[in-house]
């Protein structure tokens, strides 16, 4: 694993690579006493050709800026972060999978490892990368041609609390855990999606849904996107300000829709609209993109059968990540 700390200028000196351990941590450490720690998660591939690569590390890095600067914390470099990712993956390449059968998932960490006990920013801070092979990301569930399995999907009535403090929109630490629900375990479902309604009545729900007929956008609409072609339209999650996070797969995902012609936009989508669609899927660094096959909401069960849309995007940039698709972009990063 990688690790460097920070100087008393806030810039972090020349890291260097350590076999992966334990760290040592004051009691009252930012990061245990105040949370003032920010994760990325981005990923390493293996060609059919045996070259290896990674796919768009750059905004991880610029995301971890943005997260940093908003509590109170130094960041490294974009060029700093990026060697950081590219050192740990070459460190580890002999278990990054072979080509279609996983990749080598990488976890940057900026935290306040610096003891202090008064709510104050941390007089230290450890930037540190490791690294760990995975399969598919919901492991009840095996790949299948040209996507993954149908996942579940929960949607929960108590984010506003959290919500309304915009503390979604990067990867903070204290940011999963609203995941890790009781009622999630109870149902046995994949995943959790969910609602808010800051604004107003109307409940609002954080999911990518495909619908049956085209849908102009709302010049007022401040949530996530929405892909509409002559027959389709794709709409998801609000934009990403606040409370969504800015992901670098949701973005890839809408930049590929583009490519396939469809009409982009960014929208709010009410809960009742999930009645009406056709598909639901979601995307992630760790997931990809995956199909919604049901999501259950104040005891209904919505079913979804449809999944052409999420293959057809899923094709797509699997295509681009494993070379057979041309990289317009420049999203591939190669490691040498």
């Amino acid at each position: 694993m990688y690790l460097t700390k920070s100087c008393e200028d806030g810039y972090f000196k020349q890291g260097q690579l350590n076999p992966y351990g334990n760290i040592q941590l004051s009691p009252s450490a930012g990061v245990l006493n105040y949370g003032q720690g920010i994760f990325e998660g981005t990923k390493a591939y293996r060609r059919d050709d045996g070259r290896l690569f990674l796919f768009r590390p750059q905004q991880n890095a610029m995301r971890m800026q943005i997260g940093a600067k908003r509590m109170c914390m130094p960041s490294p470099s974009i060029d700093q972060f990026v060697d950081a990712v590219k050192q740990t993956a070459l460190a580890n390449k002999r278990f990054i999978p072979p080509p279609g059968k996983g990749s080598l998932y990488i976890r940057p960490l900026l935290i306040g490892s610096g003891p202090i006990l008064g709510l104050a920013t941390a007089p230290e801070y450890t930037f540190l990368v490791y690294a760990c092979p995975v399969g598919n990301y919901f492991k009840s569930l095996m790949l299948k041609t040209g996507g993954t399995e149908p996942i579940g999907a929960l949607g929960l009535e108590n984010s506003v609390e959290i919500s309304l403090f915009g503390n979604l929109s990067n990867t903070f630490q204290s940011n999963s855990c609203g995941s890790l629900t009781e009622k999630k375990r109870d149902e046995n479902l994949s995943s959790v999606a969910s609602i808010e309604a800051p604004e107003s009545t109307s409940e609002k729900m954080y999911c990518g849904i495909v619908s049956p007929t085209p849908r102009t956008g709302n010049s007022e609409s401040k949530w996530d996107f929405t892909i509409s072609a002559t027959s389709v339209l794709l709409s998801t999650t609000p934009a990403a300000s606040g409370t969504i996070l800015g992901g670098v797969t949701r973005k890839s995902i809408m930049d590929v829709a583009h490519d396939l012609g469809y009409q982009v936009e960014e929208r709010l989508i009410e809960v009742e609209e999930l009645n009406n669609a056709d598909e639901v899927f979601c995307t992630g660094t760790a997931v990809g993109i995956a199909p919604v096959g049901g999501i259950t909401y104040k005891n209904k069960r919505i079913e979804y059968k449809e999944e052409l849309t999420c293959k057809q995007l899923y094709s797509r940039l699997i295509g681009i990540q494993r070379g057979v698709i041309e990289d317009k972009r420049d999203w591939i990063v190669e490691i040498e």
